[in-house]
């Protein structure tokens, strides 16, 4: 019996349904036919079991002789524009139209194109990848009977948030605008601050399922070609089904993917984009994503604020010097403690060394653990913080930082003094404007504890140095990360004018590393000035 059960399985033969509509790239292979029938069956097999496409299928003129087919995705237009811009003005359409359509001296098709409809932003495709590309975009399509070719018709209008205000990039002086999830706002919101012809918007799609609009932004003549052609290379050298933000764009092009270090700067403000593309970087803006990819990037650019150049040059650099000091401390400080505690107490001062010995006085725990337990509590705040929303958020981050850092002393399970070394950290890591740049800190940090707890102060210098030979040896692009403290010769020195300390505005002349050797000047001043007179 259970032999004559497996026969009968053995002859149950498993098919698979071959797709002739689509190539391996999932790009619609059939032609359009100048049969409306055929074109509509095809389009409709398409979108089978897609209710949320519009179709419509109806004559054009008031003699009815021609017959045109419309398509479009729900809420996804302007469903005023279709009905005043084109379906009126279609059905109502008797100028050059004859009662038989093969009697015209004018094809119809180019009479529609021509003066058929009240929108000027229409274009012909020949090709139904591109219909179906431009409905799942937001437009509209139009077929015509006995035409081979169609109409994709401009009518998004999609909902989206509008122009929202900075939410990870406060500042209080200067533009509170932000970018959304909408790529044409986006767009425009750069084209909005550099009013220039050279401001060029070079357009692709990117995912097999999801062709995602992506578009590289930079100025024609300040951009390095062989940096363009670089970006260009990396961003057509893969392909996937889908991009959905720009994270997954930013870490397919970047080559030292082992880094914890970003390699391109992610920003949500408009000025800081339209900046850096004066500088002579490329803005590499996703669809549905509210935020934008620079490159390349230097560990410089990662400590600069947009808020720098809109205060005196004193107070920027003032701020700069605390941020770098931040940096440090939100990276090196838990590691140096240890170190120092641990292998090396006679470096303390006498006073606080019996503070310290005092305060951790029953505690069971030694040093490292103690670090430890805090940092991961933290981290674990941190990241319960963000995932609430922003009202319980603030409370979680009182409630973990005081009640139970408040608790766990008096428990004696945490000393004080290791609370005020953790948090002290931690308000250095917010100090840090990208948070990107911070996330790498903050495993670096974990790296050097162990070092550290290992060696002593040995580890803690080992660490530092593996840390500053890595860095040394990331490049973005062809810029060596740590751009301009080395490689100085790319920019004669200028650079260093606007790293650490921040020179006033007249002193910044020149562009940058980024910008070709032709335009790398961008201000020019009056020597009278300049001397007082």
């Amino acid at each position: 019996m259970k032999k004559k059960k497996f026969e009968n399985r053995r002859k149950i033969k498993v098919t698979f349904k071959e797709d002739r509509t689509h190539n391996r790239d999932n790009k619609v292979i059939v032609p359009l036919m100048s049969s409306l029938d055929e074109n509509i069956k095809t389009f409709e097999s398409l979108f089978h079991n897609c209710d949320d496409v519009v179709k419509r299928k109806f004559p054009i003129g008031k003699d009815r002789k021609i017959w045109a087919y419309m398509a479009y995705i729900d809420v996804m237009v302007d469903r005023r524009v279709i009905e005043e811009s084109i379906l009126e003005p279609l059905i109502v359409y008797d100028r050059g139209i004859p009662p038989e359509p093969k009697d015209a001296k004018i094809p119809v098709f180019d009479l529609l194109r021509d003066g058929g409809m009240a929108t000027a932003d229409l274009k012909e495709v020949t090709k139904f990848d591109d219909l179906v590309v431009s409905v799942l975009a937001g437009d509209s399509i139009l077929l015509v009977d006995g035409f081979d070719k169609g109409f994709v018709i401009a009518t998004k209008g999609f909902p989206n948030r509008g122009v929202p205000k900075t939410e990870t990039e406060s500042v209080v002086r200067g533009s509170k605008e932000a970018f959304s999830e909408a790529f044409r706002f986006n767009t425009v919101l750069i084209r909005r601050r550099i009013r220039d012809t050279k401001l060029k918007v070079k357009q692709m799609q990117i995912g097999t399922r999801s062709r995602t609009d992506v578009a590289l932004m930079y100025m024609d003549d300040i951009v390095r070609k062989d940096l363009l052609e670089e970006v260009e290379r990396r961003i057509h050298s893969f392909k996937i089904d889908a991009i959905l933000e720009t994270g997954t764009v930013e870490q397919l092009i970047e080559h030292e993917w082992f880094s914890p270090f970003p390699q391109a700067q992610v920003t949500e403000r408009p000025d800081k984009v339209a900046a850096s593309i004066l500088e002579g970087r490329i803005a590499i803006v996703v669809d549905n994503t509210p935020l934008v990819l620079l490159v390349p990037s230097t560990i410089n650019s990662f400590f600069q604020a947009s808020e720098d150049y809109y205060n005196r040059w004193v107070i920027s650099s003032f701020v700069r010097i605390l941020r770098y000091i931040a940096a440090f401390f939100a990276t090196a400080l838990p590691g140096l403690f240890i170190a120092i505690t641990t292998y090396h107490p006679s470096m303390i001062p006498s006073q606080l060394a019996f503070s310290i010995a005092a305060s951790r006085e029953g505690v069971p725990f030694p040093v490292v653990i103690e670090i430890i337990i805090m940092e991961l509590a933290f981290e674990l705040l941190r990241e319960a913080g963000v995932r609430l929303p922003s009202a319980i958020g603030s409370t979680i981050g009182i409630v973990g930082g005081l009640i139970i850092g408040q608790a766990a002393v008096e428990a004696n399970i945490i000393s004080p003094i290791i609370v005020i070394v953790v948090a002290l950290t931690a308000i250095s890591s917010f100090a840090v404007p990208t948070q990107s740049l911070v996330a790498g800190m903050r495993i670096t940090k974990f790296l050097i504890i162990l070092f550290s707890a290992i060696l002593g102060l040995y580890g803690f210098i080992l660490a530092v140095l593996v840390l500053v030979i890595h860095l040394t040896s990331l490049k973005s692009f062809g810029i060596p990360y740590l751009t301009p403290y080395v490689a100085r010769e790319l920019n004669k020195e200028e650079a260093v004018k606007d790293s650490i300390l921040r020179f006033p505005i007249f002193a910044l002349k020149t562009r940058g590393y980024y910008a070709v050797p032709e335009e790398n000047i961008r201000l020019k001043t009056d020597k009278n000035n300049e001397q007082g007179d």
